[in-house]
């Protein structure tokens, strides 16, 4: 058994948390699991995990989930991609019940650490209006102007942790999220994020013999896009350190949705006819994560490939449709 005390992945029935909750497993971690869908819906259920199905908006669920807890990894959020965001901005500001909830929760229980997932989209709207965009520095969050509605409750939440250490003592850490991906995540129904839409779309393609695409906006919108792998392995570092200001976690490698559209082409072997929707959400212009901060505190940035992960994320969303279809 490793050394550290029972875990606690709030969310750990989503995308990321279940990837979490599997690597904290592995390496030894008594794990707690839990998330408001039926354990149904989680994308991943692990063995030998106190599995709990709990809406942790209410205080109570939040007491019970933080009893005997010694690290709190909160990824608990209502959100999903630009379209959901842009769509929900009140469904993505109640998610600050969660998150004061479980600070509280934590802060009575005795937590020693409380990991709390922000998002890129805490930075001010007017360092992102060019597609050949400076990347992103931490100090960049102010003054604030954040992606409304999610990115408020994030800068928001943010700050809460920051007072819960100063006033606490509660150990509090933030890492801000670019754009994660991978296998065992949302890839269809409106709350999937670029990557998986687009290797949706091009496997579709391909399976149906209508070699075209829809893309939204005019494709040269401008991203950085983190492999799954390289954000557990983050969050735990950033976790388990003793710095508690907020920084990047998210891939340098910045590129447009039409160079996205082209890796992933040529991972499905065809080329396809591009048809662009000028009205459908996109978000900011440009976004990319600046990693001096973390190289500088850490000695480490998430090195993961574009091409590399969606060769994987491709192959996996190709299964879940081939099985979807019989």
């Amino acid at each position: 058994m490793a050394q550290g005390g029972l875990q606690l992945v709030a969310g750990g029935g989503g995308f990321i948390g279940g990837h979490l909750v599997a690597d904290l497993l592995a390496k030894g971690f008594e794990v707690r699991a839990v998330d408001i869908k039926p354990l149904t819906e989680w994308y991943q259920v692990h063995e030998g995990v106190e599995n709990v199905q709990a809406d942790l908006s209410d205080p109570v669920a939040c007491r019970d989930a933080a009893a005997g807890i010694h690290t709190v990894y909160n990824l608990a959020a209502d959100m999903g991609g630009m379209g959901f965001i842009e769509n929900n901005k009140a469904l993505c500001m109640l998610s600050v019940l969660e998150s004061t909830n479980m600070l509280v929760a934590a802060r009575d229980a005795g937590t020693e650490r409380f990991f709390y997932s922000s998002s890129a989209c805490v930075y001010a709207a007017d360092k992102q209006t060019d597609a050949d965009v400076t990347a992103l520095r931490e100090e960049d969050a102010y003054p604030a102007m954040p992606e409304d509605g999610y990115g408020w409750e994030k800068l928001f939440t943010e700050r809460m942790c920051r007072h819960f250490e100063e006033d606490f003592g509660l150990k509090t850490r933030v890492a801000r999220y670019h754009n994660v991906y991978g296998p065992n995540g949302t890839w269809d129904g409106g709350r999937e994020k670029a990557p998986a839409a687009i290797c949706r779309k091009v496997a579709s393609a391909v399976m149906s013999g209508v070699h075209e695409i829809e893309i939204w906006g005019d494709g040269e919108q401008t991203r950085s896009f983190m492999y799954i792998d390289d954000c557990v392995q983050g969050t735990q570092m950033i976790t388990n350190a003793d710095d508690p200001r907020p920084v990047n976690l998210g891939s340098s490698e910045l590129v447009s949705i039409n160079q996205l559209v082209s890796i992933v082409e040529d991972i499905a072997g065809v080329t396809l006819e591009r048809r662009y929707d000028l009205s459908a959400p996109k978000g900011v212009r440009g976004r990319n994560s600046d990693n001096t901060e973390i190289v500088a505190r850490y000695g480490w940035e998430p090195s993961i490939t574009l091409r590399a992960g969606l060769e994987q994320t491709y192959a996996w969303i190709v299964e879940q449709m081939s099985a979807a279809s019989h």
